[in-house]
């Protein structure tokens, strides 16, 4: 890593020499405009809508746009001369409890790095703050910008966390908060049992991004000049629409079944007005939950591989099987997948059986 900020934590009369380090990155695949016809970089050029002349980048400066259209031009000559304090030095203003500031406010985090010079007034801070519970107030500059940050300890390591500046946090201003919407005590309990079901200790290294990894694929099946075979979808069969209790019992159900199995199941309940809402599925075993009903399309719901297609049983309701020797023969759009002549087999769909709801 490479240090972006150098100065002191000012600690009453303590100052102590630190660097910074951003403690976070964001992880994803990046891509640069082309020209689709033959892959050419797309190139940006500054023009004045004024002069129409191109402006080399030394010569742009700040505008500031006034509501008649008039614009304010400032030089940097003109913003090296405002204040900023604590240029190079995070300020210690004072000590709060953790509990007190509301995750909305956080912003960005760095890592903490001792000089030489300062590792023993930095290790006594961190312990200091490690024994108090509390978390640092300060103030820092950071890229020619001011905030409000908070200095904690985290795996023997402070963490300067910038924070938004109160008017920054939007309102909400939603109009169902003026609305009187009653809950029922019935609802509220089975709603707490629902989350005591499905309560677990957070485990960061169980999720993944699903979606950078199949860009991922993409990307490299287009490097190997490969084609990749799309699996099937998995839709939920629409059926009447169901009460908001309803909806909690059969969720705590399907919850309290899976973690007998100790299978990690994911449940899902629509509940809606119309005869369209869709009843709750469980997509971890492909069965219905309660007397959910699940369709999958003729082509593969499970991962395809050349030649030959998993496939799931297709749940319609009065799904007839395929024909094998029809592989031309194409799917209702019913936003399923689309089997492909020659590269999948034709799945067999039989009459799905009901799961027993008790």
């Amino acid at each position: 890593m490479h240090s972006m900020w150098k100065g002191t934590i000012s600690f009453g009369l303590v100052m102590i020499p630190v660097r910074l380090y951003a403690a976070t990155e964001q992880k994803d695949i990046s891509f640069r405009q082309v020209h689709r016809a033959d892959g050419g970089r797309i190139k940006f050029r500054r023009f004045c809508s004024v002069c129409g002349e191109e402006v080399r980048y030394e010569d742009v400066a700040k505008g500031y746009e006034l509501p008649s259209g008039e614009m304010v031009v400032l030089a940097d000559e003109d913003m090296a001369d405002l204040p900023l304090p604590s240029t190079k030095s995070i300020e210690v203003l004072h000590f709060a409890p953790a509990e007190q500031l509301d995750p909305i406010l956080f912003n960005r985090s760095y890592y903490v790095e001792p000089e030489t010079a300062g590792a023993r007034a930095y290790v006594l801070l961190r312990d200091a703050l490690e024994r108090s519970g509390r978390v640092a107030v300060a103030q820092v500059a950071l890229r020619q910008r001011e905030s409000l940050a908070t200095l904690r300890s985290r795996e023997g390591v402070l963490v300067l966390e910038t924070l938004l500046w109160p008017d920054e946090v939007r309102a909400a201003l939603f109009p169902f908060l003026q609305e009187e919407i009653e809950v029922r005590a019935q609802e509220l309990t089975m709603a707490g049992a629902l989350i005591d079901s499905m309560t677990a200790d957070f485990d960061p290294g169980a999720h993944k991004d699903g979606y950078r990894e199949a860009l991922a694929e993409l990307v490299e099946a287009k490097v190997q000049g490969r084609e990749l075979l799309q699996p099937g979808t998995l839709e939920i069969a629409a059926g009447p629409a169901v009460s908001l209790a309803d909806a909690l019992k059969a969720s705590l159900a399907a919850a309290q079944e899976g973690s007998a199995a100790g299978q990690n199941v994911t449940k899902g309940k629509a509940v809606g007005t119309g005869s369209g809402a869709a009843k709750a599925i469980e997509t971890g075993s492909g069965k219905p939950a309660g007397s959910a009903r699940a369709k999958a399309s003729s082509a593969a719901a499970g991962p395809a591989k050349t030649g030959q297609a998993k496939t799931g049983s297709a749940r319609s309701g009065s799904a007839r099987a395929a024909k094998a020797d029809r592989a031309d023969t194409k799917p209702e759009d019913d936003g399923s997948a689309k089997p492909e002549p020659a590269k999948r087999a034709s799945a067999k769909a039989g009459p799905a059986r009901r799961k027993p709801t008790g």
